[in-house]
C-alpha cells in the first residue's frame, strides 16, 4: 500500500498542471523548467515499479504473513498445497487489508492536500510516509532498531519524526522475521506432537515399512479442520500488529 500511496503521489504531481504532460522520447532541448521536473518524476515513477516488490516486503505486513503462511503449509506436510501463488495472493490481500488505514491516512493527510496545491512537494512527502513510519515503529523492537543505530554510530532518535527510513526499514524487517518465526514455532509445536505419536504407535505394532507421513498427514488435516485452523491462524496474525 505504501507503494501504491508513492505511485499516487507521484502521478498527482505530474498531472498537476492544467495540460497533461507529453513524453517526448527525442532529444531536444528543454524550453521550460518545468518540463524538467515533469521528466524527473516520470523517472522517479519508473524506479519505484522497479522497488515495488522491495517496499512491499520492507515496509508492510507481507513479509510476516508469507513466512507464517509458508511454515504453515510446511507443519502440516503438505508439499503442493495449497500452491504457492495461493499463499502468496492470501499474503497479498491481508497485506491490503492491514495496511488499509495507513494508506487512507496518508491519502487524506497528504495527498489530497497536494493535489488541491494547499502544501508543497517535501511536506507532501513527509506527511505521507508518516503513517507507514509510525505502523513500522509500532512492530519494531527497541533492540533491533537500537543495532542499526549503534552501526550507523548515530546517537539515539528524540520522537519519531527523527528516525530516518533507512535506519527503520532494515529494523523493521528483522523484527518481522523473528515474529514470524516465533509464530511459526508455535503453530509447529501441536503438528509435531501428532508426529511424534503417529510414528511410536507405528513403531510399536512393528509396521516399520508403512510411513508415518501416510497416518499422521490425514490426521493434521481433520485435526486442522475441527479447530478452523485458518480462522485463528489468520484472526491471531492480524491482531498480531500493533
Amino acid at each position: 500500500m505504501k507503494f501504491f500511496a508513492y505511485l499516487l503521489f507521484f502521478t498527482s504531481f505530474l498531472f498537476a498542471a492544467d495540460t497533461p504532460p507529453v513524453v517526448n522520447l527525442s532529444v531536444a532541448a528543454l524550453e521550460e523548467p518545468a518540463q524538467f521536473v515533469r521528466t524527473i518524476n516520470i523517472a522517479i515513477i519508473l524506479g519505484l515499479l522497479v522497488l515495488a516488490p522491495t517496499l512491499l516486503l520492507m515496509a508492510t505486513s507481507f513479509t510476516r504473513l508469507l513466512i507464517v503462511f509458508s511454515l504453515l503449509k510446511q507443519a502440516l506436510g503438505l508439499q503442493q498445497t495449497p500452491p504457492s501463488q495461493v499463499i502468496v495472493s492470501m499474503a497479498l490481500i491481508l497485506t491490503i487489508f492491514i495496511m488499509e488505514p495507513y494508506a487512507k491516512k496518508s491519502w487524506n493527510e497528504a495527498i489530497v492536500p497536494y493535489m488541491d496545491e494547499k502544501i508543497g512537494y517535501e511536506e507532501a512527502f513527509e506527511k505521507g510516509t508518516k503513517p507507514f513510519k509510525e505502523f513500522m515503529i509500532k512492530n519494531t523492537r527497541e533492540s533491533d532498531l537500537g543495532l542499526f543505530y549503534r552501526i550507523k554510530k548515530q546517537e539515539n532518535p528524540k520522537n519519531i519524526d527523527d528516525v530516518p527510513l533507512t535506519l527503520l526499514m532494515p529494523a523493521f524487517i528483522v523484527s518481522e522475521l523473528r515474529t514470524a518465526f516465533e509464530i511459526g514455532f508455535l503453530i509447529f509445536l501441536p503438528f509435531l506432537v501428532i508426529d511424534i505419536i503417529v510414528s511410536s504407535i507405528l513403531m510399536s505394532l512393528g509396521m516399520m515399512m508403512l510411513p508415518p507421513v501416510m497416518i499422521s498427514l490425514p490426521i493434521k488435516l481433520i485435526f486442522f479442520i475441527v479447530i478452523d485452523g485458518w480462522f485463528l491462524i489468520i484472526g491471531n496474525l492480524a491482531q498480531s500488529f500493533k
